[in-house]
């Protein structure tokens, strides 16, 4: 078993910035991937980006140059920094982490955390 825990989410104006925090407890030798999705009101939770054990990164075209992931493996923690802030940007922002204990892969969510951008 893996727990997440979200902290950093706020209200910003748009152009600021933010950075989100993910700490991971529990069995986290079998984690592979931790990352980042959002969700907004009446939309499904969509991803924002990801990054593996050993740092490969993977983001959504929509946050492309301005958000950037960033793994600490030695405090099982994953952070993502937003700037350039947009309020399309507003969601709850969930953490995620993927693990695999072959041949079984299991995915494990914070309570997410809230991040508003005013315009």
């Amino acid at each position: 078993q893996v727990q997440v825990v979200e902290s950093g989410g706020g209200l910003v104006q748009a152009g600021g910035s933010l950075r989100l925090s993910c700490a991971a407890s529990g069995s986290t030798f079998s984690i592979v991937t931790m990352g980042w999705y959002r969700q907004a009101p009446g939309k499904q939770r969509t991803l924002v980006a990801t990054i593996t054990h050993g740092g490969s990164t993977n983001y959504a075209d929509s946050v492309k140059g301005r958000f950037t992931i960033s793994r600490d493996n030695a405090k099982n923690t994953v952070y993502l920094q937003m700037n350039s802030l947009k309020p399309e940007d507003t969601s709850v922002y969930y953490c995620n982490a993927e693990t695999t204990s072959w041949p079984t892969t299991k995915n494990y969510w914070g309570q997410g955390t809230q991040v508003t951008v005013s315009s």
